[in-house]
């Protein structure tokens, strides 16, 4: 059948293209313009999403989402690198850094990851993901060479100019986190969509692992400063300046990875789900992101086309809107808000345990001995810490993330998490009955297995659930609500309980209490056992099939589409446009 001639019905005046679109991310909604029926419309642009085969184009959207994660862990991580460094450059004499002030330093970057997970995941539902994307990378390229360019005066102390500016660059680091995150499961092929959550999520090892990587060269590099120091108390002069370098290149570096994705994300096309389901007003969110790009305030689309598009929209659109009394609704059935308590506790109980032993890598290294045994000046002991540090991550973290990514999408999101935590458990509670009574070595071997079940585990698993399992219209905010309850366990495992392996501390046991902490996160571990118990699997289901919004249409007479409606099942791609030009 042939498209009719004549007026074009109000649904069609709406149906401009919208801007953006690269080699990464590919503009969907722009393929189906021909299609009037804007639910029809909906149906084949997310089939074609849904059903894609994995080719390259994938590839190039896990690196651009991925990137930013890269640049993210670089950034947490390298600061037990960092506090290290700052001890010997800024507490001459001592050459350690006080507790308060180091934990500070650990929890500023948390604390600002929490305003950016509520504040981006809320706006990224609200202005859209396009808008955002992009804003929370510039916030971190420029707050992480703020940082290493930090100094101190006689009226203000570098640790604070350095606290400040973490506490910044955490809000854009908090940013990154929904909006990689649903950009990532909106754009990917159901059936490998949890391996590339995956595979964006294990960025962060990659991050980890250039952090260590890094400080190894830069100790290398600054060598013959570093020897005449017998320990680090008596790092002065050459050996002070080579430090005080040092660390302002480790923490500048950060900012390198994120300037090579900027692009890429300020161009890249609205989420075709979002177009659809929650911005509706095309035409005014189209102009409304041209303007942005150009530095103008607003669009100034035509009115008529708008009123036309909207009331076309109003008319047609099967899919529930979003409002404070709908979000109200959604998360007071139980179901819905049982998950939405899974995911983020979970989440919060999973970051006590690995912040609290991730952020104070070289703090343990030092603890067990293994940095300072043998070790006879200061470019011995930063080198130890940064070799203990690749150990770490090389043998722990990195194949961690990469068995998550060959397996979420077989073994399922569920059995991961539940296997880890349960793992986890069991060595922490190793760790802490037994730590007086274990080798430097088996400690340091215990800990690289908790590091490999924290990423074959719960902490890659914590972030793909909640970018899956709930409708597009929150998705982000329920992300960034999941997210921002890691942070805050984060701060709990870092201000709280870390810091009382020092109780009682002396010069010959400077962390009496360490068992006892690693006892506590094997109870958090436990806890995350049964939070586990309330999420949903995910596996090889389509994002309409996992919102379950079904109940509003059960209840208003509406008709969500789910399940394989949504997804468009059966047919090619070919039949799927030839059947959209003959409505």
């Amino acid at each position: 059948m042939s498209e009719p001639t004549g007026p074009a019905p109000a649904a069609s005046k709406a149906a401009t293209k919208t801007s953006g679109g690269n080699n990464a991310y590919h503009n969907f909604h722009n393929d189906f313009l021909h299609v009037h029926d804007i639910n029809e419309r909906r149906r084949l642009a997310l089939a074609e999403v849904d059903k894609a085969p994995f080719g390259w184009y994938h590839v190039r959207a896990i690196v651009v989402a991925g990137v930013g994660f890269f640049t993210d862990s670089y950034d947490i991580f390298a600061v037990s690198l960092l506090t290290t460094m700052l001890g010997i450059v800024y507490y001459p004499g001592v050459g350690t850094m006080p507790t308060n002030s180091d934990t500070a330093i650990k929890l500023a970057t948390s604390a600002g990851t929490v305003v950016g997970q509520l504040g981006f995941g809320a706006l990224a539902d609200i202005l859209g993901r396009k808008r955002m994307y992009g804003l929370e990378l510039i916030v971190i390229i420029f707050a992480t060479l703020a940082q290493a360019l930090s100094s101190g005066s006689a009226s203000m102390d570098v640790i604070g100019v350095v606290i400040f500016w973490r506490v910044i660059m955490g809000v854009g680091i908090g940013g990154d986190y929904p909006l990689s995150s649903i950009i990532t499961s909106e754009f990917a092929t159901t059936k490998w969509r949890g391996a590339m959550m995956g595979a964006v999520f294990a960025m962060q090892g990659l991050g980890q692992l250039t952090a260590a990587f890094v400080m190894l060269f830069i100790t290398l590099g600054f060598k013959k400063s570093l020897e005449p120091s017998t320990k680090l108390a008596n790092c002065n002069g050459d050996c002070a300046v080579a430090v005080d370098k040092m660390w302002r290149i480790l923490i500048g570096f950060g900012a390198v990875p994120g300037c090579i994705a900027l692009y890429y994300r300020l161009t890249i096309p609205e989420t075709p789900r979002y177009t659809f389901d929650i911005a509706r007003d095309v035409e005014q969110a189209d102009d409304d992101v041209k303007a942005y790009i150009n530095g103008k305030r607003q669009g100034n689309p035509d009115e008529v086309s708008r009123v036309a598009g909207k009331k076309a929209a109003a008319e047609q659109m099967a899919v529930q809107q979003a409002s404070w009394r709908d979000f109200i609704r959604h998360y007071s059935i139980p179901k819905n808000g049982m998950l939405l308590a899974g995911t983020a506790l979970s989440w919060c109980f999973l970051d006590i345990a690995y912040y609290g032993v991730s952020l104070n890598n070289a703090t343990i290294l030092s603890i067990i001995g293994y940095s300072t045994k043998d070790a006879h000046n200061t470019y011995e002991i930063l080198y130890n810490t940064a070799v203990g540090n690749l150990i770490l991550v090389l043998a722990g973290a990195v194949p961690g993330y990469w068995f998550t990514v060959a397996t979420v999408d077989t073994i399922g999101r569920k059995p991961i998490q539940l296997g880890g935590f349960g793992l986890l458990t069991i060595i922490f509670i190793v760790l802490g009955f037994a730590y007086n009574h274990l080798s430097s070595s088996g400690q340091l071997a215990l800990f690289v297995l908790a590091q490999f079940f924290f990423n074959f585990g719960p902490n890659s698993t914590t972030f793909i659930v909640p970018g899956e399992c709930f409708p597009t219209r929150y998705r982000s905010t329920s992300h960034g609500i999941s997210a921002a309850s890691g942070k805050i366990g984060s701060i709990i495992g870092q201000g709280a309980i870390a810091p009382l392996r020092t109780r009682g501390a002396t010069k010959e046991n400077p962390a009496p209490w360490m068992d006892h902490v690693l006892e506590i996160y094997a109870l958090f571990m436990l806890c995350g056992c049964f939070s586990t118990l309330l999420i949903k699997e995910t596996k090889r289901k389509t994002l309409e099939e996992l919102s379950d919004d079904n109940d509003y249409a059960a209840q208003h007479g509406g008709g969500v589409l789910a399940g394989d409606d949504a997804a468009g099942n059966g047919g090619s791609s070919d039949e799927r446009k030839d059947a959209g030009k003959a409505v």
